[in-house]
């Protein structure tokens, strides 16, 4: 019995692994699909609204499924879609339009030191020293990326966007850890359809779709001198950079440590990075690399110095599921 229970317990997180990698790579092509859609002449904003919209659509069951949800946390579901799917994916594809994908998903993964700085200094508690050691590789990985000894030969107005990407992640780790003590953890799935939905109302009223050259999505957008029907790409932004992902990464989530599911989220990161080299030709010098891979080892560090919750220990960050709602948008 007790050998069944073991081999059902593995093989539970096997699955686990698998779905997570399978979301990592599903996530970690959205900006490499969406970068030629803009470069063929939508707006960003355009280009988030389908995105948006489009998932909305098709995860209009789990909202109905979950429409308790309205009552019970209506202040998480607004924020969510105003900053975890809105304001990330609006900064995040403003800041792709303007520098490498690589850097700017690089540049977000600064929100987990970014909430540590807010835990320290506005909420002033306590934080790990190993969450602290993970601030400071995070910041100094990423002044690698950069190549700040250049003078930021990068576009500085892509930086700020990107950076406004991982505030906004911020700002939904501070609103979903409001009252997460209370035992009453909503369901992720109801809280992304939600987020989807609102996140497309918002985003109907600021990019005005009935004003986008719907044309260019039955054209071809260019791919690093390959030519690739337009359609096809939203396609993969909607159903699997988005619906997909989510799902999957919900699922895994679940079936993996924190510990594990953070190692796995880490390689969104490394997957749109080689995407983007291979695919649209943005090389990255080796120092950004090696400091692509300090961030990374930051971030976690940072992410995973978490103790239970009611735990007298020094924090660090929310949970991993919090982690998977807000971050993955971005990508």
């Amino acid at each position: 019995m007790h050998t069944s229970e073991s081999s059902s317990v593995g093989g539970g997180k096997g699955v686990g692994l698998g779905l997570a990698l399978v979301s990592a790579l599903a996530f970690g092509g959205s900006g490499v699909a969406a970068k030629p859609l803009i470069e063929a002449g939508l707006d960003p904003l355009d280009v988030v609204w389908l995105r948006v919209a489009g998932a909305a659509l098709l995860m209009l069951p789990l909202a109905v499924r979950h429409r308790s949800l309205l009552r019970r946390r209506p202040a998480l579901l607004a924020g969510f879609g105003l900053l975890g799917v809105a304001g990330v994916q609006a900064f995040y594809f403003a800041s792709i339009s303007r520098i490498p994908v690589g850097v700017a998903l690089l540049v977000e993964y600064l929100a987990p030191a970014l909430v540590l700085g807010w835990v320290r200094f506005v909420q002033q508690r306590p934080v790990t020293r190993a969450a602290a050691l993970g601030v400071v590789l995070a910041v100094g990985g990423l002044a690698c990326v950069v190549e700040v000894w250049t003078g930021l030969s990068f576009d500085a107005v892509g930086l700020l966007l990107a950076l406004g990407a991982a505030c906004c992640q911020v700002g939904y780790f501070v609103l979903s850890d409001q009252g997460s003590d209370s035992g009453d953890a909503p369901d992720p799935l109801g809280v992304i359809a939600y987020g989807l939905l609102v996140g497309t109302a918002v985003l109907t009223v600021v990019a005005r779709p009935w004003s986008m050259d719907f044309s260019v999505l039955t054209q071809r957008a260019d791919m690093d001198g390959t030519p690739v029907a337009a359609g096809l790409l939203l396609g993969w932004i909607v159903l699997v950079a988005t619906v997909l992902a989510y799902v999957t990464g919900v699922v895994s989530v679940r079936r993996l440590s924190p510990a594990i599911a953070g190692v796995v989220a880490c390689l969104e990161a490394v997957v749109a990075t080689v995407l983007a080299w291979v695919l649209l030709g943005e090389h990255l010098s080796a120092p950004q690399i090696v400091g692509g891979a300090v961030v990374l080892l930051g971030a976690f560090i940072a992410q995973s110095s978490t103790p239970a919750k009611g735990s007298a220990d020094p924090i660090a960050t929310g949970g991993a599921e919090g982690l998977l709602a807000a971050r993955k948008t971005a990508v």
